[in-house]
């Protein structure tokens, strides 16, 4: 049987819920990706040109440090990474997540929170920053997704 990690960043609770609720639907373990600088709501304010967000997403080479890493990645055959859509694609401090490990040979599987967006080009901006792994297409879900949802979903890979 193959070891599953769900590994997520919340900004805002929404996206931990989700991981939560996938993560006792799976049995999988779960692991929080946290900033080293936590995000503020002026830091979140998309609105705004300045905000810490919009220039981090309008540097594709923008990679926020994370507070720390998990250790036994290596362990894991399968990981979901979960994660709020910010500007059509995964917040970069997901490429940070993804570039600190040696991920050839794992499965990657993105599932997202979003107000009202798809996935948009989130594959093509995540594949480059795990090498080696097969990367499926992942999905946006509510906040209020149900278990048996988010089990029926994952356990399609």
């Amino acid at each position: 049987m193959s070891r599953k990690l769900v590994a997520y960043f919340s900004a805002s609770g929404v996206t931990a819920k989700v991981a939560e609720n996938l993560s006792d639907a799976l049995g999988a373990d779960l692991f929080e990706i946290v900033p080293k600088v936590r995000y503020t709501k002026a830091d979140l304010d998309w609105r705004d040109k300045t905000s810490r967000s919009t220039i981090e997403m309008n540097n594709p080479a923008s990679r926020p440090e994370i507070e720390s890493l998990r250790d036994n990645v290596a362990d894991y055959d399968t990981i979901y990474v979960g994660f709020p859509i910010w500007w059509y694609v995964a917040p970069t401090i997901i490429n940070t997540f993804l570039e600190s490990y040696d991920l050839a040979g794992k499965t990657i599987i993105p599932f997202a929170t979003s107000g009202g967006s798809g996935m948009g080009k989130t594959n093509e901006k995540l594949e480059p920053s795990c090498p080696g792994a097969m990367v499926k297409t992942g999905k946006v879900f509510s906040m209020n997704a149900t278990r048996q949802e988010l089990a029926d979903w994952a356990n399609q890979f």
